[in-house]
């Protein structure tokens, strides 16, 4: 028998992202065969725009597409990036000071393994986007979870902040709009948050990978613009995945100070080099080419978004804060668990509840505990209004049979 393999103790607390699993779960019965609608991917049900894939088209056709690149990514594109955050962030950003990396996940991973010694500590507001923890941890860094409620729409307080605070704290994550709540900071929520960070310190790592995706009478409003100190220490991680339906393109772009962004570089350029040429090629035909389709794209979800919040909140005991922003729903689900199902078992939190939804009720949601928020889960609008409307209803029905 061979001598098993001993695993490295840094994965220990390290846990699989629920979200692929949950959507990896619900593909599987769909490939048997099994009518599955599934909520779980943040994933645009769209396709790629015809004039960035026709970029990506034509370029195949010319020498040198398909070679390495500069491991920081194409100067083009990286002129590109540095005009359109120093538009939206109202910050004076050089080429050189933009790493390219294969998707915004690449982007956070390079930069806590560059900014983090062991036992610095980041604070993260809950919920969370799942994967934040566990970099931080995979970087040998320690989360600080801060809590938020419903009732203030999931906004963490500057007060909060403040008191969390410790000689180790580095750094600040702030997504916004929120994956997974939706939810959309306001302008003085912005301002109050900017001046603590300023006062403490921190570095401000800012997830805008949603900031195009903001709906109603909400407005993003980008932290590194409405204070000038919080601009010098704010990080912008941003990409296409989400604006322009190009996920599976994978890139993702990080701007921030420059020896940091050296830093990063040299990382990437010891596990992955450059991200994917022809991606990259694509890429600046979505951020320098026609804008339409962002816009056709934000139209459909936000119809999408009112329809969901209208059938969730017609379930009883389910509650559900209205989304501002990305295209996620997350309800409060809590009044179901510990219930009993049809066949006997006691759902005892919100992992039991999902797993039983998709075996039973034939759809596919992520639970909350994945996200910092037990009792809720998150439902994405990034679907048909076809498959919102029938999976909703199955949803509402599976937990009526809840006893």
């Amino acid at each position: 028998m061979p001598t098993p393999i001993k695993i490295a103790s840094r994965l220990d607390p390290i846990k699989p992202s629920i979200t692929l699993a949950v959507t990896a779960k619900a593909a599987k019965l769909k490939a048997d065969g099994i009518d599955i609608i599934s909520f779980g991917a943040g994933e645009p049900d769209f396709d790629t725009p015809e004039h960035i894939k026709a970029a990506a088209r034509a370029a195949l056709d010319k020498p040198g597409v398909g070679k390495y690149t500069d491991v920081a990514g194409l100067l083009a594109l990286r002129k590109a990036i540095a005009a359109e955050l120093s538009s939206v962030h109202k910050v004076a950003l050089e080429p050189d000071q933009i790493l390219v990396s294969a998707g915004a996940k690449h982007s956070l991973f390079n930069l806590f393994m560059a900014l983090l010694d062991p036992g610095d500590e980041v604070l993260i507001p809950a919920p969370y986007w799942v994967s934040y923890p566990d970099m931080v941890m995979l970087a040998g860094g320690r989360p600080v979870i801060l809590e938020t409620k419903a009732e203030d729409d999931f906004a963490v307080t500057a007060a909060q902040v403040g008191a969390a605070c410790s000689p180790r704290t580095r750094a600040i994550v702030l997504n916004n709009p929120s994956n997974p709540t939706g939810a959309v900071y306001t302008k003085a929520q912005i301002e109050a948050l900017a001046k603590i960070c300023v006062e403490k310190d921190l570095l401000i790592i800012s997830d805008d990978i949603y900031r195009q995706l903001v709906y109603g009478d909400a407005e993003y409003f980008s932290i590194a613009a409405v204070h000038p100190e919080a601009g010098k220490r704010t990080i912008l991680v941003d990409g296409v995945s989400k604006t322009y339906a190009m996920t599976g393109w994978r890139i993702g772009y990080t701007a921030g100070p420059l020896p940091l962004i050296k830093a990063m570089t040299k990382i990437q350029g010891q596990s992955t080099t450059n991200a994917s040429h022809i991606s990259q090629v694509a890429t600046i035909a979505a951020l320098t080419g026609p804008q339409d389709c962002v816009a056709t794209m934000r139209k459909s979800f936000d119809e999408r978004r009112l329809e969901m919040l209208k059938l969730l909140r017609a379930i009883p005991g389910v509650t559900c804060r209205e989304p501002k922003g990305a295209f996620y729903a997350f309800p409060d689900v809590s009044a179901y668990i510990g219930k009993k199902s049809p066949e006997g078992s006691v759902l005892d939190d919100d992992v039991q509840l999902c797993d039983w939804l998709v075996e039973v009720g034939k759809v596919a949601v992520v639970p909350g505990s994945g996200f910092g928020a037990p009792g809720y889960v998150r439902l994405s609008y990034a679907t048909s209004m076809a498959n919102i409307q029938e999976g909703v209803g199955r949803l509402g029905r599976a937990l009526a049979l809840l006893s």
